[in-house]
């Protein structure tokens, strides 16, 4: 039922624009509420707590996936390589609503699936709480940490922020452009304006009124969850197959692996952050294709079947030069 709910409700987010127009006033008033909260954070009637380090926000205002997690493991593979002692935090989304540290071991379903996935990947301190400014005092009492990443929380105004980064699809990019329940927008476009950086994860637009930068999302080879072998996606061309993604937009997935010859597979999409069970994935002898964020909640039960395509961002140069020179000249005293 939940993945029905959530697909229709992106079909006329994404699709449907006649179905999304009719409830255009409610997104009105959505939009009006959000424009107003962020108003009383400005002038102080709701508080905002500044924390001793840096605070680097990378996050979007749509719901669902933009890429924003491979931007966060980007971003502190860059700083790490530039002396920084690197802290993260997130919600934590699919784990339990309390806050606390990530370890390579955790569970997925104790910390979230993108936290274990950051953490694993960048062997950074990270923790994770439902208020990102508990689980940012919680993780510098816990770690040595010279600045923070934030991975989603652009709407978490509580938490003052040094520098926002917005991450946008670049296929889908803001659907019918109307914020919820009308649209996908969790703040109005405009709400761009104000940020540091625009991401876009595809091909960015020359007709906006702010500069985006391009981030593509690399990957042709697939790892065995049982055995750790490594393969070409080539290798696998004309191989019948299957291919799951419980991510926001799966069909990105599905057209990476169509882009690699890997054209005879059976698709299935769920929920983002679905939790898998081994009933869900088993296809006979048939190879089993996913993103190493659904992977890291498949490992108890993995077979020989089992494949996940691991991805790399990449941006331009210019764009870390220009991150990692705002770091260090800013006076950290940024204005929502």
């Amino acid at each position: 039922m939940k993945k029905t709910i959530s697909r229709y409700f992106l079909d006329i987010w994404y699709s449907d624009h006649f179905i999304g127009a009719a409830l255009m006033p409610f997104g009105f008033l959505f939009s009006d509420f959000v424009r107003f909260r962020r108003w009383l954070y400005k002038i102080g009637y709701y508080k905002s707590v500044r924390l001793p380090v840096p605070i680097i926000i990378v996050g979007n205002i749509t719901v669902g996936g933009t890429g924003k997690t491979p931007l966060c493991i980007y971003l502190a593979t860059l700083l790490q390589q530039e002396g920084y002692r690197v802290g993260i935090i997130s919600r934590g989304y699919g784990g339990k609503a309390v806050t606390q540290m990530v370890l390579p071991n955790s569970m997925a379903n104790e910390v979230g699936d993108e936290a274990l996935l950051i953490v694993q990947k960048t062997n950074c301190p990270m923790a994770v709480g439902v208020n990102r400014v508990d689980a940012a005092q919680f993780l510098l009492k816990h770690a040595q940490c010279d600045v923070i990443l934030a991975d989603d929380g652009l709407q978490h105004y509580a938490l003052k922020r040094d520098i926002e980064i917005a991450v946008i699809d670049g296929e889908r990019r803001f659907g019918n452009s109307i914020c919820l329940p009308a649209g996908p927008l969790r703040e109005p476009i405009d709400r761009l304006n104000n940020v540091d950086f625009v991401v876009v994860n595809g091909e960015p637009t020359e007709n906006t009124a702010w500069h985006e930068w391009q981030m593509q999302l690399v990957g042709d080879v697939a790892v065995n969850l049982l055995t750790g072998e490594r393969k070409s996606l080539a290798e696998f061309e004309n191989v019948e197959c299957h291919a799951i993604a419980g991510i926001g937009n799966p069909e990105r997935f599905f057209k990476q692996l169509g882009n690699a010859g890997l054209s005879q597979r059976t698709d299935h999409s769920f929920p983002d952050h679905h939790i898998f069970t081994a009933n869900e994935i088993s296809f006979k002898n048939s190879p089993v294709f996913m993103t190493e964020k659904d992977a890291v909640k498949c490992k108890a039960f993995t077979t020989e079947k089992y494949w996940f395509v691991p991805v790399t961002a990449r941006l331009p140069a210019e764009f870390d030069t220009k991150f990692l020179t705002l770091l260090k000249t800013k006076p950290f005293k940024r204005a929502l």
